[in-house]
């Protein structure tokens, strides 16, 4: 689960916190992920973003003019994804019109221009994620790109010395090209001097990240993990609650062994059909809405655009359209395809 005070922090589970209600229509919307870009300067194995030919930006100069409305709504937190945010040309006015309507900012981002925008992101973001898939060279190989783990160390160098009170998290995708190294990925993260390391497993099944018409059965085989696999992944577990146990208790990893197993292990065993998926608990749908680059709103990452907010006369006017009611009155998490898969459930509760 996630709490919101004063920032999304993944908990142990151990608090004893009810989810946020799933309240309709809404009027209260604590988390906003906008994409401020539509392009990423990562070729990832497992994210076609970086193949997408639009340089798509949301203006700063619009952010400022729906800020009344997200305020009206209750955002406190906007999540800058994409794409790379940091590719944005006006990043920094876009982050100055939200800290000023005192909406915190957290950044997700390869990592890559961290160096170069360290002053920048410190001032603005009090919460940064960056990808990390492996050691050195596992993460270069699964980025594509020449010493991206290099960069990246510079990068969260950079951030700390400017500012160490910034949390600097990082989240591993487990495929096939690392599921051998979550020991190594934990290990990574002490060396870069990271806060915290989460593990997710890879989406493999939606349209959700580039991807318009899915993935065929060639491009699933690379990424996801095959029958033989799943012991090794099962060793891998074994040793990482052995000698991180210490990194479990303190909540530097931060999922639970059992939460780890059921992300990982028992998504990709259910994937091959071999197992039911993990049940999900979500309320991304009632507490949060993604703006794509071009401005189509999602209710979450992964299901189909509401609307485009360009075309619309509010944002609320989208979450609360009569075609929308209906289909959150309709979602049965339990059966929905996309659910039933998803790889990033939320389910934000508050202190």
């Amino acid at each position: 689960m996630t709490t919101l005070q004063p920032k999304p922090t993944p908990t142990s589970g151990q608090a004893n916190l009810a989810p946020l209600p799933r309240v309709d229509p809404i009027t209260r919307l604590p988390i906003l992920i906008l994409f401020p870009h539509s392009h990423c300067n990562c070729r990832c194995l497992m994210c076609d973003i970086w193949r997408a030919t639009t340089r798509d930006e949301l203006a700063a100069a619009d952010v400022a003019r729906w800020l009344d409305e997200w305020q009206q709504l209750g955002v406190r937190r906007v999540v800058l994804s994409g794409g790379e945010a940091l590719m944005h040309s006006h990043l920094w006015d876009l982050c100055a019109h939200l800290q000023r309507a005192g909406i915190g900012i957290t950044l997700l981002t390869t990592g890559l221009l961290l160096a170069r925008h360290a002053a920048q992101v410190v001032a603005y973001c009090d919460d940064v994620v960056v990808s990390l898939d492996g050691p050195a060279a596992v993460h270069n190989e699964i980025r594509n790109i020449p010493r991206a783990y290099e960069k990246l160390a510079a990068g969260v160098a950079a951030v700390k010395a400017a500012d160490a009170r910034v949390t600097v998290t990082g989240r591993c995708t487990v495929q096939r090209a690392n599921y051998r190294q979550m020991r190594a990925v934990v290990a990574a993260a002490h060396e870069l001097g990271l806060d915290r390391i989460s593990f997710l497993a890879a989406d493999v099944s939606t349209d959700a990240f580039n991807r318009p018409l899915g993935w065929d059965d060639a491009r699933v085989v690379q990424v996801a993990l095959a029958a033989e696999d799943l012991p090794l992944l099962a060793q891998e577990l074994d040793a990482l609650e052995t000698e991180f146990a210490a990194d479990f208790a303190s909540g530097y990893i931060a999922e639970s062994q059992a939460k780890l197993r059921r992300r990982i292990l028992h998504y990709y065993t259910a994937l091959l059909g071999q197992a039911d998926f993990p049940r999900v608990s979500c309320n991304a749908p009632w507490v949060s809405a993604v703006i794509e680059a071009d401005g189509a709103v999602r209710p979450c990452f992964f299901q189909p655009p509401l609307g485009n907010i360009y075309q619309a006369p509010s944002l609320t006017s989208l979450l609360n359209s009569p075609t929308t009611l209906a289909w959150r009155a309709g979602l049965d998490m339990e059966r929905d395809a996309i659910c039933r898969k998803c790889v990033c459930t939320l389910s934000l509760r508050e202190s």
